[in-house]
């Protein structure tokens, strides 16, 4: 079944471009049917299921999903943006660091903490500045 694509007009060459990606489709449905019924003969002449062949992270089908973390910094010109104060700061907070003033310890929602790390640092350069006692003599 030769076509001359030469004398197609460009609509009928958009129907018949249409037809094939359908039949395309079609195709590839029927041979994953296929695929997947050998598969299944497969398994249940060995006597296996697809998790004792492809096992699952975090056990027998458990899923693993990551823990929300609420927000810490919200954006003083739009309260609909937040940020956690994880991963790469946001466009929003750091335009709005480089304004007179505002600091990262302004944009933070009422109730977060801020960030203990600060003390912790001067507590262990106060440990180690301190002086070492000498034996007496």
């Amino acid at each position: 079944m030769a076509i001359n694509l030469d004398s197609l007009s460009p609509a009928e060459l958009q129907a018949l471009i249409k037809n094939a990606e359908a039949q395309m489709e079609s195709a590839r449905k029927n041979k994953a049917q296929e695929v997947r019924t050998r598969i299944d003969a497969l398994l249940k002449s060995a006597g296996l299921s697809i998790d004792e062949v492809y096992p699952r992270r975090g056990g027998k089908g458990a899923k693993v999903s990551k823990a929300v973390v609420a927000p810490k910094y919200r954006n003083p010109e739009n309260a609909a943006q937040t940020w956690s104060g994880r991963g790469k700061r946001p466009l929003w907070f750091s335009a709005a660091l480089k304004k007179k003033g505002v600091t990262a310890e302004s944009l933070l929602i009422a109730g977060s903490a801020p960030k203990a790390a600060p003390a912790r640092k001067a507590a262990r350069k106060a440990v180690r500045k301190a002086p070492a006692k000498k034996a007496a003599k």
